[in-house]
C-alpha cells in the first residue's frame, strides 16, 4: 500500500483540530454509530478548556488504498520546539487559512518552517461559509506572504481548496457550500510526494516525539528513514554528535491507526512509527541499527528567551493542599518535562530550593505550571523574566516580538499609545473592513509581560492581539512596569468582612471573608503607588452601647478580584511570588518578614 506523510499548520483557532475530524469521519475511520468527541485530536484536559492544540500528534487514514498520515500540529508560536521537529518527518503541508482573518503572525512563523524545508503546501481556505468571508483577499495575502518568505517557484504554484472544515465540504471554486472532503484527499494523494526514503540501506530512524506509558515505558515517535525493523531487533541509540547513547532491542513497535497506537511486527522506510525498548534515548537521538556510527541530521530549536524561577513553596500554608511539595518532587517532573519538551531548559540552583525553568513563553511555561498544580503540586513562581544576551561588539540585547493586533477602530489610539509606553515601535496600521483595525509593533518582550490583561480591559474584551519572536535586538533601557502598589497582610488569620470594608477606600481587594491569611501575603492592590501594610483580621470591637437608629449598619464588599494563574504570573513585580497550590493561587512577598523586605528592598536599591 502506498502512503503519504503530511501535516497540519495554521494559526491557533482557524480549524486544523476540526477539520482533522472530519478527515476522520468522511474516510470511515470512525463508524458512523460511534460516538466520538468533538476535537477529537485534542485529547488532554487543558487543550479541551483552552481550545489550542498544545501537543502535536500523529494519527491516520486510509483512502483508496493510500495510508495518509496526518501530523496535527500545535498552532501556537510558545508550542514551536514541537512544530520544527514535525515538519521534518513528513513530505507535504496542508495550510489551513481563515477565509476572513487571513494569515496571521503564528501561520507565519509554521509556513517558514515548512518552505525552508523544501516542503510544497497545500493551501486551504477554511470556513468559506462565514459571512465576512474575503477569499480572493486572503489568497492574495496567502501568496505575498510566501513571495515574503523566499518561496520557490516551485512552492509558489501551490494548489488551492475552498472549504469548511466544521460542515465537511471542499471544492475548487470559493462559491461551494455543499459536498464532502473528497477534493482534500485526492489532492493530498496527486499533490503531496511519497516518502522518499531508502528501503533497502541499514534502519534508521529519527526520533521527533516523546511519550510515556506506565507499562512500556518510553515510546519514542519519528519517520524510518531507511532500511526496516522487526519486533526484538537489536538497537542503538546515537547523540545528535554521534556518541552511542544506549543500546537495547525494539520490544514493541507501533503504527497509527486513527487515533490509536497499534502494534505492529514490522515497519519499512517511510513509515512513521513509535518504538519502545529503550530508557534513556531522547528526542533528537538516532535509532538505529548497531551497524550504524552516523546520526542523521536532527533540526536545530529556536532557544529560549523567558525564563521563571520554580521554587519550593515556604509559604505558613504550604502541604495543605497539595501532595508534592518536596523540592525532589519538583526537581524530577521538570526534569522529566525538559527530556520530552526540548524547547524547554531547566536549570538547579546552588541551594536545590528552586529551578530556573526557561521556555518559549508566558504560555508555554504557564500551561506547565497549570499541568504541574493539577497533578498535586505546589510551587512558588517568580516573575518572568527574559533571557539578555551580548552581541558581537558586548552591547546588551533582549529579544523582540512581532505583535499583530485587531481592535475596534475606537481602541486603536489607546493600543497604540500604550505600546509606544512599553518601548514597541509600530510597522503597520490599516483599516481590515467591519469597523476595525489592524495595528503591527516590532516590541521588546519584556515589555509585552504582563500586558495582556490591561490590553483586554482597554478594548472592553474585544480586541486579539497575537504575537511572535521576531530576533534578538538591542537592549531599549528601562520599561515602566506596575503603576500600582500592593496591600499586604501584616498577619494570620482569617479576612474579616468588617476589617475588608474599611479596607476597599484604599484599593482593590483579592480576597474575601473567611480567606485564610499569612503575613507577607498580598490581598489587594493599593489605589497608591507604594505598598501598604494593613490588617484585614481586624474584628469589631463588641461594646454595651447600641448603634445610634437601632441596628449596626451591614457591611456591603465588592467581589474581590480574583487572578487566574496568567494574570497572576503577569501581575507580581520582582519582589513577590505566586503560591500555586491544587486548590488555590496566592499572591505574597518574596520576604514574608517585613524587616526582611525592608534589607532587601535597601540592597537592590544599592545594586
Amino acid at each position: 500500500m502506498s502512503s503519504r506523510n503530511v501535516a497540519i499548520i495554521a494559526h491557533v483557532d482557524h480549524g486544523k483540530t476540526t477539520l482533522v475530524d472530519q478527515l476522520f469521519r468522511q474516510s470511515g475511520t470512525f463508524r458512523d454509530n460511534q460516538r466520538v468527541e468533538e476535537r477529537a485530536m485534542d485529547s488532554n484536559d487543558l487543550e479541551k478548556e483552552r481550545g489550542i492544540t498544545i501537543l502535536a500528534k500523529c494519527t491516520s487514514v486510509e483512502w483508496q488504498g493510500t495510508h495518509i498520515n496526518i501530523v496535527d500540529t500545535p498552532g501556537h508560536a510558545d508550542f514551536g520546539g514541537e512544530v520544527e521537529r514535525i515538519l521534518s518527518m513528513v513530505d507535504g503541508v496542508i495550510l489551513l487559512v481563515d477565509a476572513a482573518e487571513g494569515p496571521m503572525p503564528q501561520t507565519k512563523f509554521v509556513t517558514g518552517k515548512a518552505l525552508a524545508l523544501g516542503l510544497k503546501p497545500i493551501v486551504v481556505v477554511n470556513k468559506i461559509d462565514r459571512p465576512d468571508a474575503r477569499p480572493s483577499e486572503v489568497l492574495d495575502e496567502v501568496f505575498d506572504l510566501f513571495v515574503l518568505l523566499d518561496a520557490s517557484d516551485e512552492q509558489l504554484d501551490f494548489p488551492v481548496l475552498y472549504a469548511s472544515g466544521r460542515n465537511g465540504y471542499a471544492g475548487e471554486t470559493d462559491d461551494v457550500r455543499s459536498g464532502e472532503l473528497k477534493p482534500l484527499f485526492d489532492k493530498i494523494v496527486e499533490h503531496v510526494p511519497a516518502p522518499s526514503a531508502d528501503p533497502d540501506g541499514p534502519f534508521k530512524f529519527l526520533v521527533t516525539l516523546l511519550d510515556r506509558d506506565n507499562f512500556v515505558g518510553r515510546i519514542l515517535t519519528g519517520l524510518v528513514a531507511s532500511g526496516s525493523i522487526r519486533v526484538n531487533s537489536p538497537i542503538h541509540a546515537l547523540s545528535p554528535d554521534g556518541k552511542v547513547v544506549e543500546t537495547g532491542r525494539a520490544s514493541k513497535l507501533m503504527a497509527f491507526r486513527g487515533l490509536d497506537r497499534v502494534p505492529v511486527e514490522e515497519a519499512t522506510a517511510g513509515d512513521i512509527i513509535s518504538i519502545a525498548g529503550l530508557t534513556t534515548a531522547t528526542v533528537a537521538d538516532t535509532i538505529a541499527d548497531p551497524s550504524v556510527t552516523e546520526p542523521l541530521h536532527a533540526q536545530p530549536i529556536d532557544p529560549p528567551t523567558l525564563s521563571m524561577r520554580f521554587a519550593v513553596n515556604d509559604s505558613p500554608m504550604a502541604g495543605r493542599e497539595g501532595s508534592k511539595v518536596t523540592s525532589r518532587m519538583i526537581r524530577d517532573r521538570l526534569f522529566r518535562e525538559a527530556e520530552s519538551n526540548v524547547a524547554i531548559k531547566v536549570t538547579e540552583s546552588a541551594d536545590k530550593d528552586s529551578f530556573e525553568v526557561a521556555g518559549r513563553g508566558e504560555l508555554q511555561l504557564g500551561v506547565l505550571i497549570e499541568m504541574m498544580r493539577r497533578e498535586g503540586f505546589e510551587l512558588g513562581i517568580s516573575r518572568p523574566r527574559v533571557l539578555f544576551r551580548s552581541d558581537e561588539q558586548g552591547k546588551r540585547t533582549e529579544p523582540y516580538e512581532t505583535v499583530v493586533i485587531d481592535v475596534d477602530d475606537g481602541y486603536s489610539g489607546t493600543v497604540v499609545e500604550k505600546m509606544a509606553q512599553r518601548k514597541a515601535e509600530l510597522t503597520d496600521l490599516r483599516p481590515s473592513g467591519g469597523g476595525k483595525t489592524r495595528i503591527s509593533f516590532s516590541a521588546p518582550s519584556r515589555g509585552l509581560i504582563g500586558y495582556h490583561g490591561e490590553f483586554l480591559s482597554d478594548t472592553r474584551g474585544t480586541g486579539i492581539m497575537n504575537r511572535l519572536f521576531e530576533r534578538y535586538g538591542p537592549y531599549k533601557g528601562q520599561i515602566e512596569g506596575r503603576k500600582n502598589g500592593v496591600l499586604i497582610s501584616n498577619g494570620s488569620g482569617e479576612a474579616n468582612a468588617y476589617a475588608l470594608g474599611f479596607l476597599e477606600e484604599r484599593g482593590v481587594l483579592m480576597v474575601a471573608p473567611g480567606d485564610p491569611l499569612y503575613e507577607g501575603m498580598i490581598v489587594g492592590e493599593n489605589a497608591k503607588t507604594d505598598d501598604l501594610e494593613v490588617n484585614p483580621m481586624k474584628a469589631k470591637q463588641l461594646t454595651n452601647f447600641r448603634a445610634s437608629g437601632g441596628k449596626d449598619d451591614a457591611i456591603r464588599l465588592t467581589p474581590p478580584k480574583r487572578l487566574t494563574l496568567e494574570q497572576a504570573i503577569a501581575y507580581i513585580d520582582e519582589d513577590e511570588l505566586v503560591e500555586v497550590t491544587p486548590a488555590s493561587i496566592r499572591l505574597r512577598k518574596t520576604h514574608l518578614d517585613p524587616h526582611e523586605r525592608k534589607r532587601a528592598s535597601r540592597a537592590a536599591k544599592a545594586a
